[in-house]
């Protein structure tokens, strides 16, 4: 395989944490993340920029305030800049994030769970 094509399956299998996100790939300037999730996230936003969760495998709900947004394998969803999510997954769940460089995973909440951008080895 040569050096510019990734395979997301062997990204996600190098990952040990959850809501570690490691960078897949980058287009124009967005970054393509990779990430287990698993457990609960903190409540947050992000004021600047919507998020594009594309779910690989596993359920991920995400929690808006006026509902719940349950996503299983194939599906995508788009969190709308500013609006407050709570991202959970009751098991292991696979998913790819679309978000502009510089993107915090933990948006205006910061606190124990934010996490620098890895890179994939």
């Amino acid at each position: 395989m040569s050096d510019d094509v990734r395979n997301i399956s062997a990204a996600l299998s190098s990952i040990e944490e959850p809501w570690q996100p490691h960078r897949l790939a980058s287009v124009n300037d967005y970054d393509v993340k990779v990430v287990k999730l698993q457990g609960e996230f903190v409540w947050h936003s992000h004021p600047d920029t919507d998020e594009l969760f594309v779910v690989i495998s596993g359920r991920l709900t995400i929690q808006l305030r006026d509902r719940d947004v349950v996503l299983g394998p194939q599906d995508v969803f788009v969190v709308p800049r500013g609006v407050e999510h709570h991202p959970r997954a009751d098991e292991e769940t696979h998913a790819l994030l679309f978000e502009p460089q510089g993107t915090v995973n933990t948006g205006d909440a910061g606190g124990a769970m934010t996490s620098e951008l890895r890179e994939l080895d």
